[in-house]
């Protein structure tokens, strides 16, 4: 079933998709339009997102891959509060600078989405592994009673030096688990920088990361591809700041990755499958 939103709430969606929706049929009043689907007008998955912040912009191939979010369209069909939990590390939580990322998400999301309220729920843990995460899942999704989980995951683990197939096997349980529970999940991977780049084993996590949200049929944002496009180019402000923090525009094109992956998701038809950015384009 098609997702029906409000006039206004068209427009913030169609803002942040960068589509051209052009004006309604008599067939087709303000008040019944639709999500556009695959044929609205959209940035080629290989340019850089216009729709993204001039410093944020990456292509679509290297941002994110897309899967349906049935929980989110659910809530926004029923004009109710969209409740978001972050974990995964201490960028999905903490204090200081870190804490300004929830914030900042937040922000985008509403942005997105005017007409509805958006409310994230931050609790990351500085240095968590994915099997701490998921032990912890099951009491914050009683507990908040999320629509939607964004799972920043892999690099502690990496960093830690956890088994990779037990890691792919927690996460693929934990990420089915959320899902059987009508929850969506959006999953993030490791940061870059150009020490880790040269790391077989970090990249090595990377790599499992983008086969279980394969698998599992959820949508990833590729923050390592995405922060090794931004450092490639970078002329003023870094992404990343000093070890292994990101840097204020860092939180921020963060917020506006994930929030872009989100958003682009929701224009995937309700039929089984992932789409990769290619084809969602």
């Amino acid at each position: 079933m098609a997702l029906t939103l409000s006039p206004a709430l068209l427009v913030g969606v169609s803002l942040a998709f960068g589509l051209s929706l052009g004006s309604p049929s008599a067939a087709q009043t303000p008040q019944a339009a639709e999500i556009p689907g695959p044929q609205a007008t959209a940035p080629s998955p290989e340019a850089p997102d216009p729709s993204l912040s001039p410093e944020c912009r990456v292509p679509g191939s290297k941002l994110y891959t897309l899967a349906k979010l049935k929980a989110v369209k659910k809530a926004l069909r029923e004009h109710r509060a969209v409740h978001v939990l972050t974990i995964g590390g201490s960028t999905s939580g903490g204090l200081g600078a870190a804490a300004s990322y929830p914030v900042k998400l937040e922000d985008a999301l509403t942005r997105s989405f005017p007409d509805v309220e958006v409310e994230v729920d931050s609790r990351g843990v500085s240095g968590e592994i994915a099997f701490g995460a998921a032990e912890r899942l099951r009491t914050m999704v009683a507990e908040i009673e999320p629509d939607l989980v964004v799972w920043q995951v892999g690099g502690n683990d990496a960093l830690a030096r956890v088994e990779i197939e037990g890691f792919a096997q927690s996460l693929a349980e934990t990420v089915a688990w959320i899902k059987s529970h009508g929850i969506d999940v959006v999953l993030v991977d490791p940061q870059y920088t150009a020490s880790l780049a040269k790391d077989d084993y970090y990249n090595h996590f990377v790599q499992a990361i983008q086969k279980v949200a394969a698998s599992e049929q959820v949508p990833l944002v590729q923050r390592y591809e995405a922060m090794r496009y931004l450092a490639a180019r970078a002329k003023g402000e870094a992404v990343a700041g000093a070890g292994f923090r990101l840097a204020d525009l860092g939180y921020r094109c963060m917020a506006e990755h994930v929030t872009r992956a989100i958003t682009v998701s929701l224009l995937q038809p309700d039929v089984t499958g992932s789409t990769s950015p290619a084809a969602a384009h």
